[in-house]
């Protein structure tokens, strides 16, 4: 999460957004999305940068809107919220 959220340092926030979406696993799209429900705008910005240039590689592969609807019923709100968001970002990108 530091890495996610580093305020001192937008490239490593956008760098570690982009490896765990090309990881693509529940679990590390569960981690982003914590990130985004606790990031301010500006953070969310590069979270968001970080997802989209994962996904728009011609060899990628993950499915990140399979695992933000398997994160839809997770128990934890701000998972629920931040895999919503991530969804809408991953709208109409080739996954």
């Amino acid at each position: 999460m530091g890495l996610l959220l580093d305020t001192e340092d937008t490239a490593v926030t956008r760098q570690t957004a982009e490896a765990l979406t090309r990881v693509g696993t529940v679990a590390a799209v569960r981690l982003l999305a914590l990130a985004v429900a606790e990031a301010d705008g500006h953070q969310a910005d590069w979270l968001q940068t970080g997802v989209h240039d994962a996904l728009v590689e011609p060899d990628s592969v993950p499915d990140v809107p399979a695992a933000c609807r398997k994160l839809a019923r997770d128990q934890d709100e701000a998972v629920r919220r931040g895999a919503a968001e991530i969804s809408a970002w991953t709208d109409g990108t080739r996954c």
